[in-house]
């Protein structure tokens, strides 16, 4: 058992039999009344994101999640196949738990998986990754200072807005948070 001063963002909480992570955190002492936590917590399975408040000095349970590093190697057609950095063994994960991640993974890129008693829980990525644009219209002569967007399709056949001057072929920095273009990348 913990309590609530042990809250930080990324710990795992067991609420009523199910894991939540806690995404953001905030501790409130007003002048009148006591001090208490306001926390926004995901459920961990579901990816359901509800705000959720402790008094102050309250037992928490917390949930032991193991983060490893791990490489994508590939997707079997059901499962993605990660392979364990340390050990090489391989790990099967569902396109649930993988989620919105299989957007950006390309084969051999490393990633963290958080595991529960050797279940997989989600996958984390790298804050921002590189893709290659395997299709886009082509941009209009003329059209450059607009800052207009248009949609390309990256090589993980993801689709995301781009600068209209990007031309297919180029690589460009993504966002693996919100999927959104964060620049060219030169060769």
């Amino acid at each position: 058992m913990a309590s609530t001063s042990d809250i930080r963002n990324g710990v795992v909480m067991k609420i009523d039999g199910q894991l939540w992570a806690v995404i953001e955190f905030q501790h409130v002492k007003p002048g009148k009344g006591g001090a208490f936590v306001r926390t926004k917590i995901k459920n961990v399975l579901s990816g359901k994101v509800v705000d959720r408040t402790f008094n102050a000095g309250a037992k928490i349970e917390t949930a032991n999640v193991d983060r490893r590093d791990y490489t994508y190697s590939y997707n079997d057609g059901q499962d993605f196949v990660f392979m364990d950095t340390e050990t090489y063994e391989q790990l099967s994960v569902t396109d649930a738990v993988v989620g919105d991640a299989k957007n950006y993974m390309l084969e051999n890129q490393p990633v963290t998986i958080a595991l529960h008693e050797d279940a997989p829980l989600y996958v984390e990525l790298p804050a921002s990754v590189i893709l290659e644009i395997t299709y886009t219209e082509p941009g209009l002569q003329g059209d450059r200072s607009t800052g207009g967007t248009k949609p390309a399709t990256v090589e993980t056949g993801h689709e995301i807005q781009v600068p209209l001057f990007l031309e297919q072929g180029t690589k460009v920095k993504v966002d693996t948070r919100t999927g959104d273009y964060l620049g060219r990348v030169s060769d």
